[in-house]
């Protein structure tokens, strides 16, 4: 059972942006790495931004950096995904996962296990960029 819950995909246009929420109202999510995985249909998935919640480190993805932000509301117990100047080759569904005491770069360079294997993760949310 996922343990948390992403909001915030839907159907974009190419050039547009769209913010993604991670939320979980179980447990607070310290001293964890969090990050935001995806796949598309016939793609490996891949890591895209992770965020550390014991020291505000945060590691991007090449294919992200510069249009994708990543943060966190402590005290909404919430990640965030800001996502800008989308391109359809950023279409995905975009699954939050989280491990305790990881670094972010370890978090974000794994992403071949079962996602119900990580500490905590979600269902997903789907992104859509299309004209």
């Amino acid at each position: 059972q996922s343990q948390l819950e992403e909001s915030g995909g839907g159907l974009v246009q190419p050039g547009g942006s769209l913010r993604l929420s991670c939320a979980s109202s179980a447990f607070t999510l310290d001293d964890y790495a969090i990050g935001w995985f995806r796949q598309a249909p016939g793609k490996e998935r891949e890591g895209v931004a992770c965020f550390s919640t014991k020291d505000d480190s945060t590691w991007y993805a090449d294919s992200v950096k510069g249009r994708f932000s990543i943060s966190r509301d402590k005290g909404k117990n919430t990640l965030f995904l800001e996502m800008n100047s989308l391109q359809p080759e950023d279409s995905a569904v975009y699954h939050c996962v989280g491990e305790w005491m990881w670094t972010v770069e370890t978090l974000c360079l794994d992403t071949d296990g079962p996602l119900h294997e990580y500490d905590v993760w979600g269902q997903g949310t789907q992104v859509t960029v299309s004209s």
